[in-house]
């Protein structure tokens, strides 16, 4: 053949196999799959209540917590991502405490809170028997000079 059209199955050259592997869509793939974690990791890591919260330079970060309550700055009170109120919360600290005796809550409250209703829901906890508990600040941040 003098035009030579590919040397595969020719009766001059012998016949060579395809050994190549073309990794081009496996990696287009990864990168689509990649970008797509990446966009969704964030509205998982985002808190569902948007809470402004302190700032404080000495704050740590909360990896999990049994009992979280926030206090919004419209006086609303939640308990693990739902609206409650004192005698739900008090309810709910007294069906965990039997099976959890080292509970411990998280109190988030908004700098708009007054200070009279974060020890109001201070209170509360331990009234209802949660003698450990920890303010929520934003970690990381210094606090901001006034």
């Amino acid at each position: 053949m003098a035009f030579g059209g590919g040397s595969f199955g020719s009766d001059d050259e012998p016949s060579r196999m395809i050994v190549d592997i073309n990794v081009t869509p496996l990696v287009d793939i990864t990168l689509v799959l990649l970008i797509v974690f990446m966009v969704t990791a964030a509205y998982i890591v985002n808190p569902a209540i948007k809470v402004d919260l302190p700032r404080a330079a000495s704050g740590t970060e909360q990896t999990r917590t049994v009992l979280a309550l926030t206090l919004m700055k419209d006086g609303a009170l939640y308990l693990n991502g739902e609206r409650s109120n004192d005698d739900a919360v008090a309810r709910a600290i007294g069906n965990e405490l039997p099976r959890n005796p080292e509970l411990q809550a998280i109190i988030a409250a908004d700098r708009a809170v007054p200070h009279g209703d974060v020890v109001h829901v201070i209170d509360l906890v331990k009234r209802a028997g949660v003698h450990r508990f920890a303010i929520d600040v934003d970690p990381g941040a210094a606090a901001r000079p006034r």
